[in-house]
């Protein structure tokens, strides 16, 4: 196994187990790959996959090896077959929670794009962005991007699962999109980079996976549910029905995390993650339901309800992520399992007035949809 000269990017440490499935699979994964014991998981039943935090965790221990790693992990245990039956127990447990919380969603005869915009319409979830643009204190908003931190470090990868996976109009879209993500190019604009200088202005570690031990269960699995996607060339349209409601009911809250942080006194290198998501994701979500889910669609129509039930599943476990992080705050407790990590420098607040980038191309594109369907952009419902 090689090991990086510089850490930040990963392999991620390996986090401490939360019950006797995930220890087994940390004790495992110390040693050179072996099979593991025959039996191991069967007796796994939990009341709620979703908010168990062993199964979790396991399902992360496992995912986690087809992204950057753990440190001194064999990377060989990726393709381990009995570590891969593990995780397809896990996985038909987390799987079957799931549809139980979202069901079938109906098929719109207007199409998949107008299911996408039902559904982000009638989410309804708690006012998580409206508590921290206007109440949440400094530590609360630390909590906050510490939750966020364990996929914004890593912001697109789960979705570009998806790219070998489509050919034609929707791997153009999504092409597009991740694009965006990354920066074009570039490194500085990578908006997991954006987020690395978010996290350090607040005084947290900016190391990949750094606050893996401090989240819990419902955080992780806001992240295993784009895994299980991702990894599964069946659920392709769960992937991108998961991408366009993401988009689609980002730019509002993103403004309202930016000026939260405005409130708190942080300068433009702390918002400018959120500043840039207020356009780019007004871009996106007319790319995101048109052409991508609606491209795949026409090519695919059989993955129309797979498109809606990914949206569906991604919009029902945030809830619970918000809900989790209100009702902890509500009753006077942190939200994390355990402190977040800080960095060596505390959180710096200069206010320079941020800049972003990418209003006029924004508003071309959701003129020119609005203009094709004939009727004026739907803005989403969020908190």
């Amino acid at each position: 196994m090689s090991e990086p000269a510089d850490r930040r990017y990963g392999p991620a440490t390996l986090p401490r187990p939360r019950g006797p499935l995930s220890a087994a699979v940390v004790e495992a994964l110390r040693r050179p790959p072996h099979d593991l014991p025959t039996g191991l998981g069967a007796d796994l039943d939990p009341a709620d996959p979703i908010t168990d935090e062993d199964l979790q965790l396991t399902l992360f221990l496992c995912y986690e090896l087809h992204y950057r790693g753990w440190h001194g992990v064999d990377e060989s245990w990726e393709w381990q077959p009995t570590l891969l039956a593990l995780r397809a127990h896990a996985e038909r447990s987390f799987e079957a929670a799931l549809r139980r919380l979202v069901g079938s969603p109906p098929v719109p005869a207007a199409g998949v794009a107008a299911g996408l915009t039902e559904l982000v319409a009638a989410d309804n979830g708690p006012p998580l962005a409206a508590t921290l643009q206007r109440r949440a204190n400094l530590s609360q908003f630390r909590e906050f991007v510490t939750h966020r931190s364990v996929y914004h470090l890593r912001e697109a990868d789960p979705h570009s699962w998806a790219l070998p996976r489509l050919g034609g109009p929707a791997k153009a879209a999504l092409v597009e999109i991740q694009t965006d993500e990354y920066g074009n190019g570039r490194l500085d604009r990578m908006h997991a980079e954006l987020f690395r200088c978010t996290l350090d202005r607040l005084g947290l570690d900016t190391t990949y996976a750094a606050h893996l031990d401090a989240v819990p269960a419902v955080t992780l699995a806001t992240n295993n549910l784009m895994s299980l996607f991702g990894l599964h060339r069946r659920l392709r349209g769960a992937l991108l029905g998961h991408l366009a409601a993401f988009e689609m009911t980002s730019s509002l809250p993103n403004r309202r995390y930016g000026n939260g942080l405005r409130r708190l006194g942080f300068d433009e290198v702390a918002t400018r993650f959120y500043d840039e998501h207020v356009e780019a994701d007004a871009v996106h979500e007319q790319i995101a339901a048109h052409d991508m889910c609606g491209g795949l669609v026409r090519v695919e129509p059989a993955l129309a309800s797979d498109v809606l039930f990914g949206a569906a599943a991604g919009l029902a476990v945030d809830r619970l992520f918000a809900a989790h992080l209100l009702d902890r705050w509500a009753a006077g407790r942190s939200s994390l399992r355990s402190p977040a990590p800080s960095a060596a420098l505390s959180p710096a607040p200069p206010t320079v007035p941020p800049t972003v980038s990418l209003t006029a191309r924004a508003s071309a594109v959701v003129a020119s949809r609005a203009s094709a369907a004939g009727a004026s952009p739907v803005e989403p419902a969020v908190a």
